[in-house]
Parts: structure tokens; C-alpha cells; sequence
């Protein structure tokens, strides 16, 4: 597979294209990263240093990539967080490329807008343009319950009403939703859950909640989504195997004690996921 990946990147750790690219090419598939930033590392740490990309160039890169003649064979686009509106529409106009080109494509995004506890932490206007404009253009989806519920325009406490929320969503356009960090009151204490939704139907996946919320986690989580149920076709099956290595990287980088994904040192958990956590089928 071929995928379009349109996201920030940082030369020290694991966020955004630097989170996505490698598990991606462990997996097997052809990444064209094109870069939205290039930072020293990621924003958490309260200091970075190097540039914001003007969507001009970020267009420009894409142009160059289409002379090539080689962008309608990408088989999706993915992109993660887009801090401006003119960057979304630079992304969406290379949707609309590789699509004109290639029917079967897909884009998938992770809308990141915020999550429980933060409250929104993009600049005003962006939560709106993602579930107006953006939202309703993806095929894949993979935002947080936080996210899930300003998406669906409520609040949900219950696997019930989770679906149904999914089910507003999905309604404006994606056809798979990944809905991750879901808690509810039906999650065991000290559990959580994943939950995917498509037209075959809806499935969960519960992990232990680890006392670690590492940066770039939700870009490894969509770039694993997206390469699994491309291949696979099953959305319970990427289920499974997205949490899988998701929650075997987690694991490796509780245990060194940093606070950067520890891609490298869990690599084998990404290209053969354990046979872990089994999807049970909610309908």
C-alpha cells in the first residue's frame, strides 16, 4: 500500500509523521511523508525550535510529488492535527487528487482537537472546521471520546449512547469510526476501551489503563488503523492488532521510564502484533 501522509514531524521523538512513517514501513507499506512542521521535538515539553510550513509550500511539496505522475497510485491519505484552516485545505485538495485519480483511495483522519481533563487545546474555530469540513470528507476517523462527543454535539456516559453518537457521526460522512480512550460505566476500574464502528458493525477492545499518556500515541494508533484495515478488510481484526502494538509500544516505554514513544525498541510488537486483546462484537 501506498499512503499520502500529510503531518507535522520532529526530529527528536515520536509525534505526528515521526510517530506514523516508521510503524508504517514496518508494516510493509510505501510512505510519502510531506511535512506541515519540522520542530526540535514536540510541543509538550513547553519549548521547541524550527519552522511552521506555510500551506503554500506544503502544497507546493504535494504539486511536486504529482509531477512525479505517481500520486494518483496512493492508495489513502492520512493527516492528523491541522492547526489552520489553510492547511486543511491543502490536505483536502490532495484528497480530492489522489480520489480523482484513483476511486478506491481513502483518507483517513485524526481529528485532534482535545481530550478529558484538557478540554480543547487547538485554536479557536479549528474544532468547528474539523467536524464541519473535514469530518464529513474522511472515510476514516479516529478521534477520542472527548473528541467523539464534540463531533456528535453531546455527551455520552454509556456504550449506548457512545454508538449512538458514532452513529451521528458516521452519518456526516466516514464510513469507519475508531473511537479511542473510550471510559464508561461500564469499564471495569483501572480499564479502558476502543471501540470500532463501521457498516459490518461494531466492536470493542478493553486494555488495561496504563499510567502513561505518551505524545504521538493517537498518530501511531490512526497510521496502525488505517495500514490494518486496508489489508485486512476486517474492522475487528485492525482492532485488535492497532491495540495490540499500540498497547505492547505503551508497555516498552512505561518500562525505560521516558516520556517518548519507544517505536524502535517495540518494532517486532508492530510488524507481528501479539495475539493479544479480542474484539467482542457489541452488534
Amino acid at each position: 500500500m501506498k499512503i499520502l501522509s500529510i503531518q507535522s514531524s520532529v526530529a527528536y521523538g515520536h509525534v505526528g509523521n515521526s510517530a506514523a512513517v516508521f510503524p508504517l514501513q514496518r508494516l510493509g507499506h510505501e510512505v510519502w511523508p510531506v511535512l506541515t512542521v519540522h520542530f526540535s521535538n514536540h510541543t509538550g515539553y513547553g519549548a521547541w525550535r524550527g519552522p511552521l510550513l506555510a500551506p503554500a509550500d506544503v502544497a507546493e511539496v504535494i504539486a511536486g510529488i504529482a509531477d512525479r505522475g505517481v500520486l494518483g497510485s496512493a492508495d489513502a491519505v492520512l493527516s492528523g492535527y491541522q492547526g489552520d484552516p489553510a492547511m486543511g485545505a491543502v490536505i483536502l485538495d490532495a484528497v480530492d487528487t489522489v480520489k480523482a485519480a484513483n476511486p478506491d483511495a481513502v483518507y483517513c483522519c485524526d481529528p485532534v482537537m482535545g481530550d478529558f481533563g484538557r478540554g480543547m487545546f487547538v485554536r479557536p474555530g479549528i474544532p468547528e472546521y474539523m467536524r464541519d469540513v473535514v469530518v464529513p470528507r474522511a472515510d476514516i476517523i479516529t478521534p477520542n471520546h472527548f473528541e467523539l462527543d464534540f463531533l456528535a454535539g453531546r455527551t455520552t456516559t454509556s456504550l449506548p449512547e457512545l454508538l449512538d453518537a458514532v452513529d451521528v457521526v458516521r452519518a456526516t460522512g466516514p464510513r469507519h469510526v475508531l473511537v479511542t480512550s473510550v471510559l464508561h460505566g461500564d469499564v471495569p476500574s483501572g480499564s479502558l476501551e476502543v471501540v470500532a464502528v463501521s457498516d459490518e458493525g461494531a466492536w470493542a477492545v478493553t486494555t488495561p489503563l496504563l499510567p502513561i499518556n505518551p505524545n504521538g500515541g493517537g498518530d501511531v494508533t490512526a497510521a496502525l488503523y488505517l495500514a490494518h484495515l486496508r489489508t485486512t478488510g476486517s474492522p475487528a481484526t485492525a482492532l485488535e492488532r492497532t491495540i495490540a502494538s499500540v498497547f505492547a509500544i505503551f508497555e516498552e516505554t512505561l518500562a525505560t521510564g521516558t516520556r517518548e514513544l519507544q517505536l524502535i525498541a517495540a518494532q517486532d510488537a508492530i510488524a507481528n502484533p501479539p495475539e493479544r486483546f479480542a474484539a467482542r462484537r457489541l452488534r
